[in-house]
């Protein structure tokens, strides 16, 4: 049994996940023109995804910048969430946190 709060986190952590998944899927999207950027729905999902994701992948992108175009920064959070989920669940189910 997770505690309510280690449960809590592991959920944000997760949903937090598919929406980097998201964004990097509808980035992709965009960048081989299959979505409209002008359509009003895209725009503000566009929107939305950046707001959400920017603010974590910015500090990465400072540390390991884009590699021939190739942004790694989604691919360092998803390893870092993964990272913590399992830390959260080794911690629950071995002390009970």
């Amino acid at each position: 049994m997770m505690n309510p709060i280690s449960y809590l986190i592991y959920t944000v952590l997760s949903i937090y996940e598919w929406v980097v998944l998201v964004a990097v899927i509808v980035s992709w999207l965009t960048a081989f023109n299959v979505i409209n950027e002008r359509n009003a729905f895209v725009h503000t999902l566009l929107r939305i995804l950046y707001n959400l994701t920017e603010p974590v992948f910015r500090p990465i992108r400072r540390v390991i910048p884009p590699i021939s175009g190739l942004d790694l920064s989604p691919l360092v959070v998803i390893v870092l969430i993964e990272t913590a989920k399992y830390t959260i669940r080794w911690l629950s189910f071995s002390y009970g946190i």
